[in-house]
């Protein structure tokens, strides 16, 4: 699906720190949109001094789409002064069928289209996965219990494919490509669903986030990640990337990962970008991190991408 010719090399390719690490409501109750400019920069600046020069605002921690124009033109003056450009958006947690608040997540989607051709980012990214649940906020790795799951339904499939094509249309209009997120249990759950769901959208702009960090960190059996990124290389666009640890011992079926920087993981990061890299790949990165200082791991692996990126 991507035919795009590769435009960047090992130096220029928009590399992205990711926001995970900050949460949207702050210790005294109020909101990061809320904030002022220079509460903004204050944040920020550990980004900048970890030595980044791209920025995904990640809408966990800030919803670009959400501010008013004057708001949006002050944080956009500061990413400038800052010397960081947004070369992407993500969004998380805001499925365009979730059974309460789907419609409303489904106009915020094109919001967040509308404001990534306006600030000049060339991709967004969107997932199918719902909030935590009150048992995945109780414990150390939330992905260690069960959270919500994409009805098996046809039609509620169907009405998916519908909503993100929507969505792909409109992104379509504006030259933006559309990424969507693997991750577990819902419909880009497996690669062999991943390629199914974006078939049956049906457009050239929208494909996978082949974010398989979020699969391989399951403690329970899962496809081998080269099997997985061998299907979905061909769709691959605008791309998160984690990896862990992962051990398993077949005598007593007890599976247990671990956070660990790119090339420490289980994932071989120089054997899957090449393999996306022969299908045309040509999208930024986002580089996430859980625990620990996430922000200094995250330019640890900014800088071995950079180092196994094409020169």
């Amino acid at each position: 699906m991507n035919a795009t010719p590769r435009k960047w090399n090992n130096e220029t390719w928009p590399i992205a720190a990711a926001m995970i690490q900050y949460p949207n409501l702050l210790p005294d109750g109020r909101s990061v949109q809320d904030q002022s400019a220079e509460e903004w920069a204050a944040t920020l600046a550990d980004i900048v001094e970890a030595g980044f020069t791209e920025l995904d605002p990640t809408d966990s921690w800030l919803r670009l789409a959400d501010l008013t124009p004057s708001r949006l033109e002050s944080f956009l003056a500061l990413t400038r002064s800052l010397g960081l450009s947004i070369p992407a958006i993500s969004t998380s947690r805001r499925s365009v069928i979730d059974a309460v608040h789907g419609d409303e997540y489904l106009a915020y989607g094109h919001r967040v289209i509308d404001t990534a051709s306006a600030i000049g980012a060339s991709a967004v990214s969107f997932g199918l996965f719902e909030p935590l649940t009150e048992a995945q906020k109780q414990v150390l790795w939330f992905w260690t219990v069960d959270g919500a799951r994409n009805p098996d339904d046809p039609a509620t499939w169907q009405k998916a494919v519908s909503r993100i094509r929507e969505l792909g249309r409109h992104a379509e209009e504006l030259g933006i490509e559309l990424s969507l997120e693997m991750y577990e249990d819902t419909y880009l759950g497996t690669a062999d669903s991943s390629v199914r769901f974006v078939d049956d959208v049906g457009l050239d702009n929208v494909g996978i986030n082949a974010d398989l960090g979020n699969l391989i960190r399951l403690h329970r059996p899962v496809e081998h990640w080269q099997q997985m990124m061998a299907k979905v290389a061909p769709y691959a666009k605008f791309w998160h990337v984690k990896n862990y640890t992962r051990m398993e011992d077949p005598a007593s079926g007890v599976i247990m990962t671990h956070p660990a920087p790119l090339e420490s993981g289980i994932i071989n990061y120089r054997a899957a970008i090449r393999m996306a890299l022969a299908h045309g790949f040509s999208s930024p990165f986002l580089c996430e991190h859980y625990g620990g200082d996430g922000v200094s791991v995250a330019a640890t692996n900014r800088d071995y991408l950079r180092r196994i990126l094409p020169r």
